[in-house]
């Protein structure tokens, strides 16, 4: 069950908005919103005292990465969740690097790195053979249909038959 957070998680001088202020934002729905918080994508949001929603400038930023993943490369929800959560785990490392500590600290994190960032590679790669495979079939088939229309342009027309040549 994933945490929830609440008003007291929020810093008091950080922005925040309701969802129907999110949805307006960034051309979701408040459906969508609440769906992907309910699959995982979203973390829960912040609740105030009533029970609404409020979503910070972070919540709103994995809001549109999880779009730019959706809309750009047609990956499923799960897969989308896998490269947000991989870009978190970076951000993670980034923040707890410490150019003092013992080297082998160190190569853990960058083996960590190494890690979620192959994932998200695989993850691009496949989809991307998939498009180079559709686009090599639709290639072809425009090929062929272009084959007809110039076969079908260089035969002799014929006049149409009437009444009279039958």
């Amino acid at each position: 069950m994933a945490h929830k957070r609440n008003a007291n998680d929020v810093a008091v001088d950080e922005p925040y908005l309701q969802i129907g202020e999110v949805a307006e934002r960034t051309g979701v729905t408040q459906r969508t919103l609440r769906f992907y918080e309910e699959k995982g994508l979203l973390k829960p949001p912040t609740r105030m005292e009533g029970g609404f929603r409020l979503y910070s400038e972070a919540d709103i930023q994995r809001l549109e990465r999880i779009r730019h993943l959706k809309q750009l490369l047609g990956f499923p929800l799960a897969e989308i969740k896998e490269m947000v959560e991989a870009d978190e785990v970076k951000m993670q490392l980034r923040a707890e690097y410490r150019p003092e500590a013992e080297a082998s600290e160190k190569r853990a994190q960058i083996l960590k790195a190494i890690e979620v960032t192959e994932r998200q590679h695989e993850l691009i790669c496949q989809k991307a053979t998939a498009i180079a495979d559709m686009q090599s079939k639709l290639e072809e088939r425009l090929g062929t249909f272009r084959g007809w229309l110039a076969d079908l342009e260089s035969t002799p027309k014929t006049a149409p038959k009437t009444k009279a040549n039958v």
